[in-house]
């Protein structure tokens, strides 16, 4: 009994000691970084795939990439975040890209005070419980 908590022990602490890096999205090299400049579709989709998001009303792709390091249970850090946006035109020409680092602003978000209003509350307890059984609606009539 006590041979198998010691081997417990000592494997809970050998795998809890390793680093573990995991990446999500696409993955990006420096090289990939530095040469983002794309004219067309054809060209940025041969680079970098298919992306993670495909925008149809807009026109628009997202690709996303994400690197994490994990030390131990409680130590995960991020080492960068990216989203990329693409912006095309009616002839697959890129006309607009931005890049946006979801590391710096993680703690930089705003949460709006406006609530939206809930009818439910206003309504009566027998209202609530039995909705709208009973109540009659006037049909439009078309003349």
């Amino acid at each position: 009994m006590f041979r198998a908590l010691i081997i417990i022990i000592f494997s809970f602490l050998l795998f809890n000691c390793s680093n573990k890096t995991t990446y999500s999205g696409k993955i990006l090299n420096q090289e990939d970084l530095n040469n983002i400049n794309f004219k067309n579709k054809e060209i940025l989709t041969a680079k970098l795939g298919v992306p993670s998001f495909v925008d149809p009303i807009e026109n628009k792709y997202f690709y996303h990439s994400e690197k994490n390091q994990k030390k131990s249970i409680f130590g995960k850090k991020t080492s960068y975040n990216f989203i990329f946006v693409f912006e095309f035109n009616e002839y697959d020409k890129i006309v607009n890209s931005s890049v946006y680092d979801l590391t710096k602003s993680k703690n930089n978000i705003d949460f709006i005070k406006d609530e939206t209003k809930s009818e439910v509350v206003r309504r009566g307890l027998i209202e609530k419980v039995f909705g709208g059984v009973g109540a009659q609606q006037e049909l439009p009539t078309t003349p």
